[in-house]
């Protein structure tokens, strides 16, 4: 799982039926912020995983470059900080 979370821009963990798990993709998406979902419900080695990385049960948990932002909140805070700009500009251009 670590390999994965410094492979991919953004990773989010989720699980079925989680509003804020819903919320948090839809920003990504209106972004056009490529994402990779782990669904904890098809593994709890990857929640146990997920718990010891980060110290959190809630969902979702996102990584950006390889850290941990927290959930959904954060995220929206760094939309609405316009630190996405930054970060569209950094993948099309590759830095």
């Amino acid at each position: 799982m670590t390999d994965l979370i410094h492979q991919e821009r953004v990773v989010v963990f989720s699980t079925r039926h989680c509003g804020y798990c819903v919320r948090a993709k839809r920003l990504l998406e209106r972004k056009n912020i490529p994402f990779i979902e782990i669904d904890l419900n098809r593994s709890s080695e990857t929640r146990q995983w997920l718990v010891n990385k980060t110290g959190m049960w809630t969902v979702p948990q996102i990584f950006v470059d390889g850290e941990v932002i927290g959930g959904y909140r954060e995220l929206e805070a760094m939309a609405q900080q316009g630190r996405f700009d930054d970060f569209v500009l950094s993948s099309i251009t590759g830095h």
